[in-house]
């Protein structure tokens, strides 16, 4: 594995220096004074890509299943994890490229997916001028701004790119060097003549006239396992109620956003997002559920889990497969289906 896989070996050394202390994890859930078990979930960003997720909590979901939910945005997978595998945090929502980069660099209370949320790419490709009929060759030779190396983000993007016979290390620029969720403001700096944008950040640039989605990332690229929720593999196997009542609640969650309109989404998430505007957080939504974003059910099948590992191989990110059966455990996916 390349060192962009490696980006976790960071909090593995950490975990060691802890445990050495005598402060390794607790795996067992903790009671809130309200009598619900407290659970701590980091999500990789704060977005409205993530829908259910936040249709889940802010309709209460949670706590009918006895949840007292603590959610903390962690700015990156590479943070998530390190919350998850530290005990900062119970459970973690970040792409599964990194719980095989964590599985890969010899953890032995690896993180284990339980639920898979989105199955299409939630970015947009953003440009300094209108096009009315883009095609990807229109990218080459130009300066991107993309996502760091190792993420789904740029593997997404990259796999889309040669899908369409393009080269990304020598038919154009990218640059993998600008923080996640600083894209948008650089692009409107004047640094780039494409940029790979999450929502809000896509619809907000094409609001100030700074930019114009010309493609969905999510379209292109087909159905892909992009986030999911994980947790320590000594968590579940100690807390297997508590799972099942969080993944019980996602699927609640899961179930509002394919019965109900994009109005009637926005308005439930609009506590989520205050800073942003209700017509904007309407379009936005509008825009995942057009393209298919959010799956009908949590179940993280084994096709997916090797359409992954593809992308990963095709990115010279995976050096070799993982077992499925050790990383992704359905079982509780499926009961809440029941």
């Amino acid at each position: 594995m390349k060192k962009t896989g490696s980006i976790l070996l960071a909090a593995l050394l950490l975990m060691g220096v802890l445990w050495g202390c005598g402060a390794k994890p607790e795996t067992g859930a903790a009671s809130a004074p309200s009598g619900k078990t407290t659970v701590v979930l980091n999500e990789v960003a704060h977005s409205i890509f993530y829908a259910p997720m936040y249709v889940a909590i802010e309709e209460g979901y949670f706590a009918d299943e006895g949840i007292d939910l603590t959610l903390i945005t962690g700015f990156g997978a590479d943070k998530t994890m390190t919350a998850l595998l530290t005990g900062e945090a119970d459970i973690g929502f970040m792409g599964s490229e990194s719980t095989i980069y964590t599985y890969k660099e010899g953890a032995s209370d690896y993180a284990v997916n339980f639920a898979q949320l989105t199955q299409r790419a939630g970015n947009f490709l953003v440009s300094r001028e209108p096009i009315e009929n883009f095609t990807w060759d229109m990218i080459i030779g130009k300066d991107v701004l993309g996502g760091r190396a190792g993420g789904m983000p740029e593997m997404v993007f990259e796999y889309i790119l040669k899908k369409n016979d393009i080269d990304p290390a020598n038919d154009l620029s990218i640059d993998q060097s600008i923080d996640f969720g600083s894209t948008a403001a650089a692009f409107s700096g004047g640094q780039g003549d494409f940029s790979v944008e999450f929502e809000p950040h896509a619809t907000s640039l094409e609001t100030k006239g700074d930019g114009y989605v010309v493609a969905s990332l999510g379209e292109d690229s087909g159905y892909v396992p992009y986030t999911a929720f994980s947790a320590r593999k000594s968590y579940i196997e100690k807390n297997p109620d508590v799972i099942e009542s969080f993944t019980r609640a996602l699927q609640k969650g899961m179930d509002y956003v394919q019965t109900h309109t994009p109005a009637e989404i926005a308005k439930v998430i609009a506590p989520q997002f205050a800073e942003t505007e209700a017509s904007t957080i309407e379009t936005i939504v509008g825009r995942y559920a057009a393209q298919d974003t959010w799956k009908a059910d949590l179940i993280f099948s084994e096709d997916s889990f090797t359409l992954l590992e593809n992308i990963l191989e095709e990115a010279g990110e995976l050096d070799g497969r993982v077992p499925y059966a050790d990383l992704v455990d359905t079982t509780f996916a499926e009961k809440v289906l029941k």
